[in-house]
């Protein structure tokens, strides 16, 4: 009887590396918190794995040609997008330093929990396995 991983841990997979990703996003928009005119990104995370899971709202586009890209998603990476800050600066940037913490350290927390969850799994498998 042959193990699907992919049953076994779910979305945590898919929702570690867009997490992965998102970090990336929200750690350049934290060092370039002081550039002039740099305009801050981050993912919409739960509409790029809805569309991922192929659970999206809506319409979605079909690929006619073998030379067409397709969206982002499901090329394995979410599309960042720039944020709207809520209070316009001077110098055109468009980092507020604490909203910025607050989503990184959120995001932080929910890729631990994505790993806790897949280290219960494996170890859940490897007793399975070992019959112990």
């Amino acid at each position: 009887m042959a193990i699907n991983f992919d049953k076994a841990f779910g979305v945590h997979p898919l929702a570690l590396s867009l997490r992965e990703q998102r970090t990336s996003l929200l750690a350049a928009n934290l060092a370039n918190a002081d550039t002039p005119g740099y305009k801050a990104r981050d993912i919409d995370f739960e509409s790029v794995l809805r569309q991922k899971l192929g659970t999206s709202e809506g319409v979605s586009l079909q690929a006619t040609n073998a030379r067409h890209l397709g969206d982002a998603a499901a090329r394995g990476v979410a599309e960042p997008l720039y944020r709207v800050p809520s209070e316009p600066s001077l110098d055109g940037n468009t980092v507020e330093g604490e909203d910025e913490q607050v989503a990184f350290a959120d995001n932080a927390v929910a890729y631990q929990a994505s790993l806790r969850f897949i280290n219960g799994k494996i170890g859940g498998l490897l007793t399975a396995i070992k019959g112990q």
